[in-house]
């Protein structure tokens, strides 16, 4: 059994992801960090040299290596399910979990945050707002489960999920 993460940036995919992999003995695999060493350079190296068709055609392919793997968390980019074919392949591979949250929370967790190239805008809360509403129906199509990520404790995030997947020990 694989369980895939999905959300906004900022929706703790990495973090929760990581914790699941802890409870539940299983690997963990962060999208974002195999693309960053499939290509030897950094989410926003890719986008700054490359720009975002060249980032999801990888992230795409990233995806596709996932198709073999068993026994796996995978956390993907916040933008991963935009491309019909990574959802499609993720939702035959795993049971997709959707970490709902805000835009006040992804606000609060990202105000200092400088590494995310999609949000180097002036106008930072319109960005998020913007982005997260145009995405939040694909995220809700793809999702097998929804759980609500605007706590502040991750852990409980995982167990709630743990939970709902009836996976309690």
């Amino acid at each position: 059994m694989n369980i895939i993460l999905s959300g906004f940036m900022g929706s703790g995919k990495t973090t929760v992801s990581k914790i699941l992999s802890d409870k539940l003995s299983m690997d963990f695999i962060d999208l974002d960090e195999l693309i960053t060493e499939q290509n030897n350079m950094s989410v926003s190296e890719i986008f700054e040299k490359f720009g975002e068709k060249t980032f999801r055609e990888f992230e795409n392919n990233a995806v596709k290596s996932m198709c073999d793997k068993q026994n796996i968390i995978i956390a993907t980019g916040g933008g991963t399910l935009l491309n019909a074919d990574n959802s499609a392949l993720l939702k035959k591979i795993g049971t997709v979990v959707f970490l709902d949250v805000s835009v006040d929370t992804v606000i609060r967790r990202l105000e200092n945050d400088t590494t995310r190239p999609l949000l180097q805008s002036k106008n930072k809360k319109n960005a998020i707002e913007e982005m997260l509403m145009g995405r939040m129906p694909i995220y809700r199509a793809a999702a097998d489960v929804v759980v609500d990520a605007n706590n502040d404790d991750p852990s409980i995030t995982a167990d709630e999920i743990i939970v709902k997947l009836n996976l309690d020990k």
